[in-house]
């Protein structure tokens, strides 16, 4: 067994653009394990557009993560050792391990999955928190109702392939926004979007105006910007905004830019509402249900976008905003 963890720390608070001076590669001893605690040893990590703001300074919905502290990340793992008698060793884990090749926890907030039932990699994507997400923004956030239209940014990631998968499941119609026509064709040929938006080539506002005529009931978005402006012209009366993430504003140097079209929640009599995932964790095993059926049915995809080896993070990382990744972003720490 190692007495050594290669680890991943912040080195400084980015302005802008992460660069790979900001993070920091360092070597560590592991310590013996205290009473109630396990050794787990990480074998994915998840990447996740979130991270960006752990790394910012300010007020957020969790700590800011402390410059010289290992990178936050969700991940899943193997205990390797327990002085827990809540997990034997050999069990599958997943929870927050941070960007490391072992993680020692008291075991709160690990929970238990097993590589039966899926890939690992899915339990950071499509059964983890992207699934998590998709599945309380699209129904308890935007009270999506069988049948109507719902538009999704971010469309190809790991949130927005499950939202639209969860709206067709229901008899939605979904147009998906994502940049790329492998992207688009992915939505519509693999995930059965009924329309898809090329942001990089088209004419977003335009596009909207042709693929959602009476406007859309549901918006859930995950980038903000120009395109969360763009949806904003085409409302339903009574249409529902999600707030999920705006990874378009993430690298920003200046401020964040704000709709200018807000007054259309106005005219449309509509709702933005922004939400955070750990707020439903307490109705994990709801979703997770849920999703089950709808994999078993055939009914949700996943796709998985693996870099491997712990020293590719940074490269990773700053795949999430040059939009490289193709599905649910994950970094292979080590093999089984």
């Amino acid at each position: 067994m190692s007495t050594t963890n290669n680890v991943v720390k912040l080195a400084a608070r980015p302005v802008g653009a992460v660069k790979d001076s900001d993070w920091q590669f360092a070597q560590e001893e592991l310590r013996a394990l205290g009473d109630g605690e396990i050794q787990v040893k990480v074998l994915f990590t998840s990447l996740d557009p979130a991270m960006r703001g752990w790394i910012n300074e300010g007020e957020s919905y969790m700590p800011p993560v402390a410059v010289g502290e290992t990178m936050r990340a969700l991940g899943v793992g193997r205990v390797i050792a327990s002085n827990n008698a809540g997990f034997a060793v050999g069990d599958h884990v997943s929870g927050l391990l941070g960007v490391q090749e072992y993680a020692t926890s008291n075991g709160q907030g690990l929970f238990k999955v097993d590589p039966r039932m899926a890939p690992l990699p899915r339990f950071l994507g499509t059964f983890g928190m992207p699934g998590l997400t998709a599945y309380f923004g699209l129904l308890d956030v935007g009270q999506f109702k069988d049948g109507e239209t719902v538009v999704v940014s971010g469309a190809a990631g790991a949130v927005g392939a499950v939202v639209g998968q969860i709206a067709k499941a229901r008899g939605g119609r979904v147009i998906g926004i994502a940049g790329g026509a492998d992207k688009c064709r992915y939505l519509i040929e693999e995930l059965g979007f009924d329309a898809a938006i090329d942001y990089k080539s088209e004419n977003v506002a335009q596009a909207l105006a042709k693929h959602c005529p009476n406007g859309m009931d549901v918006y859930f978005d995950n980038v903000g910007g120009e395109i969360l402006d763009a949806a904003l012209t085409r409302l339903a009366v009574g249409a529902r905004i999600v707030i999920c993430g705006a990874i378009s504003q993430y690298n920003n140097k200046e401020a964040v830019k704000g709709p200018s079209n807000y007054l259309s929640l106005l005219v449309k009599r509509a709702t933005m509402k922004g939400m955070v995932v750990g707020d439903y964790y307490g109705r994990a095993g709801e979703a997770a249900q849920a999703l089950a059926g709808l994999a078993m049915q055939g009914k949700l995809k996943a796709r998985e976008d693996i870099v491997v080896g712990l020293e590719n993070f940074p490269r990773a990382f700053n795949m999430l905003f040059s939009g490289e990744n193709n599905g649910k972003l994950v970094l292979q720490v080590a093999a089984e």
